[in-house]
């Protein structure tokens, strides 16, 4: 089901016919009681047509906020949806439910589903929608805004079951290290869902994510140990680098010549001074390296 646009009339000049009629309808009345006594009873049965015009007109009067829309439906069949703001008014027999079409957000809670590796971990997320479709959004489901906080936490489940909490390999998408990636396809998921209650996703994002509680002393010793590797991995590259400039160094200006063996002496020393954890004490040799 599509939307169909629909005119309605504006509702100020037929509010002020309304008043009008009424002010007409009294006059009548009154003026149809005295000519009763008279034996006239044609100007209270006027006054009566008056009264059930000015009801009609008075039930199909209703308004319209900015940024909200009115689908309207004749004994069940969908007519079509007014979105002018302001005083309106159609068919009185025409039902009429308004739907807001601002932008709105809700948090979802934080669900506990198990990654891409099977771990267990905490995450929510923060979903900004709008209704685009009125029509759609009242007759295509039963409920768009229990349908819409239903779906995303779904999709949300779907896609955090879909990658691994931690980067393992080069080029793997994981939930921590690639937020944008993440979020594009968490987007892409709840859009499709929500397509058929006319409801448009602007943005979903990560809001909260976690290990389970269960794990997560344990994940932040292996997430620390990573570290250190990575720290050790990096002193260790610079160190040899280091080494390699002194050698190059000391032959090239001709400071002293060293054997193989000195040399495999000098590069163990430098690299204990150099990757070591504490300050070394140093040893002086006065005498001759031989």
């Amino acid at each position: 089901m599509k939307e169909l646009p629909i005119r309605s009339l504006p509702g100020i000049p037929v509010l002020v016919v309304t008043v009008l009629a009424s002010a007409a309808a009294v006059w009548l009345f009154f003026t149809g009681v005295r000519g009763v006594e008279g034996g006239a009873a044609l100007p209270v049965l006027a006054s009566a047509v008056l009264v059930l015009l000015v009801v009609l007109m008075v039930t199909g009067l209703y308004s319209i906020q900015p940024n909200q829309a009115a689908v309207l439906s004749l004994f069940g069949k969908y007519v079509g949806t007014v979105k002018e703001a302001g005083l309106r008014w159609n068919n009185p027999f025409y039902s009429k439910r308004k739907v807001s079409q601002r932008v709105r957000n809700f948090e979802s809670g934080k669900l506990k589903v198990n990654d891409l590796d099977g771990s267990p971990i905490e995450i929510a997320a923060v979903i900004v929608w709008q209704v685009v479709d009125a029509s759609e959004a009242v007759f295509n489901v039963d409920d768009y805004e229990n349908f819409v906080h239903i779906q995303s936490e779904a999709a949300l489940r779907a896609m955090a079951a879909s990658y691994p909490y931690d980067q393992h390999d080069e080029g793997q998408t994981a939930l921590r290290s690639h937020p944008q990636e993440i979020s594009d396809h968490l987007q892409a998921q709840i859009a499709e869902r929500l397509g058929t209650a006319g409801v448009e996703v602007i943005e979903a994002r990560i809001s909260h994510l976690a290990y389970a509680p269960e794990i997560a002393q344990v994940m932040l010793q292996r997430q620390q140990a990573n570290a250190v590797i990575a720290a050790r991995t990096r002193i260790v590259a610079g160190a040899v680098g280091m080494v390699e400039m002194a050698l190059d160094e000391l032959q090239k200006n001709g400071v002293v010549q060293l054997d193989e063996e000195r040399k495999a002496q000098m590069v163990g020393n430098l690299l204990v001074v150099l990757c070591g954890d504490r300050g070394m004490q140093p040893v002086l040799n006065a005498g001759s390296i031989y």
